[in-house]
């Protein structure tokens, strides 16, 4: 019987190779490192001009299709005006956009100030006290050893 039924110890001998190759990848992968949490506080990103035309562009296009409440529809209508409007067209909303970066980036520049400079605050009290614990425990020791003497 060619091709016919199969021994026992077939099956068995692929069921274990199988099995180290697991074995083998489940020793080797190591765990993910964790990523660190985001800062809840953290602006979000100014926007880009094309947003900042959506903006004005919904307003208009709720005006004109006020029974429309889709969002794709929206974003499709404006797409393709946005596509069809000259670089000139598109210049105010390319300005309002670099405005709003520069923005961004001064109060994002100030709030990193402000946390370096707490932060430090925060260090230096952590280590006048820590100062003082330390001396203050020199401070009785030595003052044991003397009542020994």
């Amino acid at each position: 019987m060619k091709g016919g039924a199969k021994s026992k110890a077939e099956p068995n001998k692929a069921d274990n190779r199988l099995s180290v190759k697991r074995k083998a990848s489940a020793r080797t992968s190591k765990k993910p490192a964790k990523k660190a949490g985001k800062d809840p506080n953290k602006p979000k990103r100014a926007p880009s001009a094309f947003f900042v035309f959506l903006e004005g562009f919904r307003k208009e296009f709720k005006e004109k299709y006020p029974e429309n409440k889709s969002v794709a529809a929206v974003g499709k209508a404006a797409g393709e005006k946005w596509k069809s409007m000259s670089d000139a067209e598109k210049a105010p909303f390319v300005n309002k956009s670099n405005k709003r970066k520069a923005e961004l980036q001064k109060s994002v520049a100030s709030s990193e100030k402000k946390q370096e400079t707490s932060s430090n605050v925060v260090e230096e009290d952590e280590s006048d006290k820590s100062k003082s614990e330390v001396n203050d425990e020199g401070d009785e020791e030595s003052g044991e050893e003397e009542d020994d003497e």
